[in-house]
């Protein structure tokens, strides 16, 4: 009992350095180029245009249709027999990125889709470009109805970190499971892995609900 609880506090420093130098970095560039990637796809689903429109919906469908794990393999593992190599780290920020794009690309689109029509006449009946409306008004306004739904896939990007762990990333499931290859109690480590993605996971809920009442605040003010 002395000797796991030993190995319990030695290993914990370990998984959150890997953490903070990682497992966070990995969620928030990732985040934030899958955001933008997201953006574009729904924009491109909602265009007049059929083949620009045809080509996200097919990128949605494949992404969304195939296992995460299995594009991080296709990416790290399969692209080198065709002369494409990434580093571990690059190839788990490309295979995050993809996916966020995919999965929030819907989010963003249905926040787009489900703001009224006269939101989209009155600015440019007030001379307003149509890309000054999207810019200034539109998007706006879809990103406070799109916050709750993308607060959840950025919680869940962090667990999906640990996915990365196959392409020998220094996350803190790899952590885990390097000092289990040592000592021989993967039980005990894998538990306390997991109870580190739970506190990281609940500072960012935290983090999430403070961003959801500072902007429902600020909706009420504007509606008001």
């Amino acid at each position: 009992m002395i000797e796991t609880l030993k190995l319990v506090v030695q290993s914990f420093w370990p998984m959150v350095l890997a953490g903070i130098k990682y497992s966070i970095p990995m969620m928030l560039i990732s985040f934030g180029l899958g955001l933008v990637l997201a953006l574009l796809v729904a924009l491109g689903r909602m265009s007049r245009f059929k083949i620009l429109s045809s080509i996200c919906a097919f990128y949605v469908w494949i992404i969304r249709g195939t296992p995460l794990l299995v594009q991080l393999f296709i990416i790290f593992y399969g692209l080198p027999s065709v002369g494409i190599v990434f580093t571990p780290f690059v190839s788990a920020i490309l295979g995050l990125t993809i996916s966020q794009g995919a999965y929030n690309s819907e989010v963003i689109r249905g926040a787009l889709t489900g703001i009224p029509k006269g939101q989209h006449e009155a600015p440019q009946a007030l001379g307003m470009t149509k890309f000054q409306t999207l810019i200034h008004v539109i998007i706006p306004q879809a990103a406070l109805t799109a916050v709750p739904a993308l607060g959840n896939s950025f919680i869940s990007l962090l667990k999906d970190t640990s996915l990365t762990s196959v392409l020998t990333v220094q996350e803190i499931f790899m952590i885990a499971k390097q000092i289990s290859a040592i000592k021989y109690k993967p039980l005990v480590l894998y538990i306390e892995a997991a109870f580190v993605y739970l506190l990281f996971s609940t500072f960012l809920t935290w983090a999430q609900h403070k961003v959801e009442k500072k902007l429902g605040k600020h909706l009420v003010e504007e509606t008001e």
